[in-house]
């Protein structure tokens, strides 16, 4: 990851209208928390629907990546339904724990519903911020892995677990933020921590976005010298 840390990558990276609109919706929170009044609560609740969002476009990754190459069709047809329940289960536990953590979560084991229901009433307007993730991953879905055609070389296992690393990464930062939001004398401190987190998150995402395409442009123009 010391490519991070590269100040030109990252002056290439927000060349990109796309890495900047990221950026936008990455920040978007504050105005939740400043505008409505948001507490950890909801930022983590937020959160974790995003989780939801990453599920639904993995799924349309496998898809397209299976229907790329008729030989990954019928690994396609099985990876997809095996996801949907493995990673319902990894994220519905993940609720659960977010739910009995968070103030007011109520205790129990609530339905899959009940938990979508509770993320999206846990602060105010907050399916407009979820609809800003769902828009930026399907641009990033369609521009990247569609019109680029990320899709031809993907492989399947990989796209199937994908989401899982980024997820235990960043939530494990989220629930130590939340921890210090919950139990701070200055609550606002810890939301704007914890945004402060997803933001840093999102910049190292979209810099890595970035060096993958470099190596790409690289790559291509290697093959190109050795035609000529």
């Amino acid at each position: 990851m010391k490519f991070f840390f590269d100040p030109d990558l990252i002056a290439r990276t927000y060349r990109d209208p796309l890495a900047v609109a990221s950026l936008v919706v990455d920040l978007l929170p504050i105005v939740a928390v400043l505008v409505f009044g948001w507490g950890a609560t909801p930022l983590v609740a937020l959160y974790w629907l995003e989780n939801l969002v990453i599920g639904l476009f993995t799924v349309l990754r496998i898809v397209a990546t299976g229907f790329a190459n008729v030989a990954n069709v019928f690994g396609a047809i099985f990876m997809v339904p095996f996801f949907t329940v493995h990673y319902g289960m990894f994220c519905y536990g993940h609720g659960v724990f977010l739910r009995a953590f968070a103030k007011d979560g109520g205790v129990g084991s609530p339905g899959v519903g009940d938990l979508i229901s509770w993320a999206l009433g846990s602060g105010q307007g907050m399916a407009y911020f979820v609809l800003a993730i769902l828009i930026m991953n399907g641009v990033f879905y369609v521009s990247d892995f569609l019109i680029r055609g990320e899709y031809r070389n993907a492989n399947l296992a990989t796209e199937m677990f994908s989401p899982y690393g980024r997820i235990v990464t960043l939530h494990v930062a989220i629930i130590l933020g939340a921890l210090l939001a919950f139990g701070s004398d200055e609550p606002l401190f810890g939301v704007l921590l914890l945004i402060l987190m997803r933001v840093v998150f999102g910049i190292a995402f979209s810099a890595y976005r970035q060096h993958r395409r470099d190596r790409e442009i690289g790559a291509g123009m290697d093959e190109l010298g050795s035609t000529v």
